[in-house]
């Protein structure tokens, strides 16, 4: 993907920016949208801002209170807007170790937002788990990307280990790859190769890893990066399961980070799954990696017979050549 101007002004200067940034000493983890509305009530009336008020909680902020470098990188790349006579920054910018990864600013509503959180950081941690399991990976495939953190920290810890991998990307979302490839220079994966795509769209058969943390959620807006369509918000994932395990290399494996409806003490993503998984033979691993997230979902329409939506994970194992 050639890089573009989109939104998020000019993609060098967003790197050149949160290189800046990070040459700071810039921290921080990105929590929830709930908890991150909550930190906002309190912190509303406090003068100044910081590095980590600007760039990371979303403030408002005056001229002053950024360093001239800072806000002149930020001008260039077309990150910062003008409301009352403050600046706010469009752009986020999160750390996970010694990576720094560019999204949206708070709040996220726009359809086209990038977004990054907790689940994120869930996710990387699973991916992590299963390449120290197993490590020998030519091909990595991230579907529905995003930011690209899952596959560019698939890609450093493959690195770390001696193993030199192929990234490929994809996203419905073309801002969503524009941040991708921003992240991607700044992780040094120089040769990652981003697609806008439905999914799978136009990829060859034959990835050793295929990662994806799709939307899980039922949105009344339809925003991309929440909505996960089908019954309960579950159609994406199962699409992921169903068309991407026919794109795996022989012994080959898919990890999916996803959420799941409980009613009636049931998994429903589970139980929809299972009969392919069964019928196809195919190895599997699914386990609950937190029992109750997005309590405040619970409210929306079509969630009245929920008890709860957990955060699941699926690792399926392609059969090996001669099995």
């Amino acid at each position: 993907m050639s890089p573009g101007e989109r939104d998020g002004g000019n993609l060098e200067a967003l790197r050149l920016l949160a290189g800046a940034l990070q040459t700071a000493g810039y921290r921080f983890t990105t929590v929830s949208p709930e908890s991150h509305r909550r930190y906002l009530q309190r912190r509303a009336h406090r003068a100044g801002a910081n590095l980590r008020d600007i760039f990371g909680w979303s403030l408002s902020f005056a001229p002053e209170d950024l360093s001239s470098d800072i806000r002149s990188l930020a001008e260039e790349a077309g990150a910062l807007t003008t409301s009352g006579g403050k600046l706010r920054s469009r752009v986020r910018f999160s750390t996970l170790g010694d990576s720094v990864y560019l999204h949206s600013a708070y709040p996220t509503l726009e359809p086209a937002s990038v977004f990054f959180g907790p689940d994120t950081y869930r996710f990387i941690s699973l991916i992590q788990r299963e390449l120290a399991a197993r490590p020998a990976v030519r091909r990595v495939v991230d579907i529905g990307c995003g930011s690209g953190a899952g596959g560019l920290e698939a890609i450093r810890a493959l690195r770390a280990m001696g193993q030199f991998a192929r990234l490929e990307m994809t996203d419905v979302n073309p801002r969503a790859l524009e941040y991708a490839t921003v992240n991607a220079r700044l992780a040094g994966v120089e040769d990652a190769e981003l697609r806008q795509a439905d999914l799978f769209a136009g990829l060859s058969p034959g990835a050793d890893l295929i990662i994806a943390n799709p939307p899980y959620l039922m949105d009344r807006e339809l925003r991309a990066y929440r909505h996960g369509g089908g019954s309960l918000g579950a159609g994406l994932s199962q699409r992921i399961v169903s068309e991407g395990v026919p794109m795996l290399a022989p012994g080959g494996r898919l990890v999916l980070y996803t959420g799941s409806v409980i009613v009636g003490g049931e998994d429903l993503l589970l139980a929809s799954l299972r009969p392919m998984l069964e019928r196809d033979r195919l190895e599997f691993r699914y386990a609950e990696l937190d029992p109750d997230v997005f309590a405040e979902e619970l409210d929306q329409p079509g969630y009245e017979g929920a008890e709860r939506i957990a955060v699941v994970s699926l690792v399926v194992e392609a059969p090996t050549e001669g099995r």
